[in-house]
């Protein structure tokens, strides 16, 4: 199956069981097709970049992967000398590939529609790359989420499909999140996210405010 059709059932998916079949079936064969050249998926590098220059020590940022398949970003960061870097993905299959990158700390299957199984403050860094885009998963609980288990003056960074920016809810989520005082926002830009498509992300940059949190 092509890289197309496989992106167009992803977004088409209409539940996580459905999006978790297909990356399933993708695993094997993922990294090599999106990172070629015709479809030149550069968000993961992006993600990681920024990631990197919003830590004074990266060396010593403890940072969460979440949604982080076949461990694109993690690759990049443990490439520059990140150390603590735990994942989170819906697919077993995407989290095999992963493991064997020998980029992560730990990695655990996990449906990022519900609430994430860690304790609030735990790290200084997330990451968010190809999780929020059509079919998948919603702003509402996952970037509350996000930001609930990132530690005080810590940095939440996402992708999100430019299409679904404004209609799937995710600008509206990250305004009421603003408006709560829970964060501000740092950053909000749209950058290439599979390049070879053509297709455009918004990247948000949120700092979580220091204050203590309650739900």
């Amino acid at each position: 199956m092509s890289t197309q059709i496989y992106l167009a059932q992803a977004r088409a998916s209409l539940n996580s069981q459905d999006c978790m079949a297909l990356y399933d079936k993708w695993a094997a064969t993922y990294n090599d097709e999106v990172g070629d050249e015709a479809q030149n998926y550069v968000a993961p590098v992006l993600v990681a970049q920024v990631a990197l220059r919003s830590s004074n020590n990266p060396a010593r940022s403890v940072i969460l992967d979440a949604g982080c398949g076949t461990g694109l970003v993690g690759q990049a960061l443990a490439m520059s000398g990140v150390k603590a870097i735990d994942g989170l993905d819906l697919s077993n299959p995407m989290l095999t590939v992963a493991r064997k990158t020998g980029a992560y700390r730990h990695l655990a299957q996990a449906d990022l529609t519900r609430r994430i199984e860690k304790a609030d403050d735990t790290y200084d860094i997330v990451t968010c790359v190809g999780t929020f885009t059509a079919g998948h998963v919603g702003p509402d609980p996952a970037l509350r989420e996000l930001v609930r288990v990132t530690k005080r003056k810590g940095i939440v960074i996402a992708t999100i499909l430019e299409e679904i920016w404004v209609s799937g809810g995710f600008k509206s989520e990250v305004e009421k999140l603003k408006a709560e005082n829970l964060v501000t926002v740092v950053s909000d830009e749209l950058i290439d996210y599979v390049k070879g498509h053509g297709d455009k992300a918004v990247l948000v940059v949120l700092e979580k405010v220091n204050r203590t949190w309650t739900t």
